[in-house]
């Protein structure tokens, strides 16, 4: 009767020691965030539509000066649109393919279970952050600079995406910062998991010396 009235949540317990408590909620948050990616392209648009920019009549007066600057505006969009849906399914792949994995991250048996986790979404994270700061950044930047000039700025933040605001420094800033984002990421991930490592190979060689210390 103790047993039962005493032990019943020991398989709870026990699922989540296992690390699988805190695996599977982030697969299933790894779907979510991928199916997210999907939808970047849209509220983009909407973002374009709701902001004028997309709007002919906002440029009345500016074609007086700079002729053709709305027929370039849209050129620019049209391509920015473009390169943020390749972007967006990159996105979708990396979260869609790192869900699988994140259920690798630590051992059966191992004591540490929910570090992994969380080295796994910084890893993640960061590469995805990259991927969107070198790739969009750069290219907004680019085709600004290119087509629109001095009439490019506020461009990406009528978009949504006002950190890409850089001006012509973006193109050779965005780049840099994609990738020190991914640098830095990972190696704050392979730490957690370097600790990790440590600490469990430490209970197993104590473990191994002095089992009943362990039981």
């Amino acid at each position: 009767m103790e047993s039962k009235f005493f032990t019943f949540i020991k398989p709870f317990l026990n699922y989540v020691d296992s690390g699988n408590f805190f695996r599977k909620p982030i697969s299933w948050l790894y779907a979510l965030i991928a199916g997210l990616n999907l939808l970047l392209p849209i509220f983009i648009l909407y973002q374009a539509i709701d902001s004028g920019v997309l709007n002919s009549q906002n440029y009345a007066y500016i074609r007086e000066i700079e002729p053709g600057i709305y027929i370039k505006t849209i050129i620019v969009f049209i391509f920015s649109f473009l390169i943020i849906s390749v972007v967006s399914w990159l996105g979708f792949q990396l979260w869609w393919d790192r869900r699988s994995k994140v259920n690798q991250t630590s051992d059966e048996g191992a004591e540490f279970v929910a570090t992994p986790v969380i080295s796994h979404i910084v890893q993640t994270f960061g590469e995805w952050l990259g991927m969107w700061v070198a790739i969009v950044g750069f290219s907004t930047s680019l085709l600004t600079a290119l087509l629109m000039g001095n009439y490019g700025s506020g461009f990406a933040s009528s978009l949504g995406i006002g950190m890409f605001d850089s001006g012509i420094y973006g193109i050779f800033l965005m780049p840099v910062i994609g990738f020190l984002i991914i640098v830095i990421f990972r190696f704050f991930a392979e730490f957690f998991k370097a600790l990790t490592s440590i600490a469990n190979n430490t209970r197993k060689q104590l473990k191994f010396f002095n089992p009943e210390a362990h039981e």
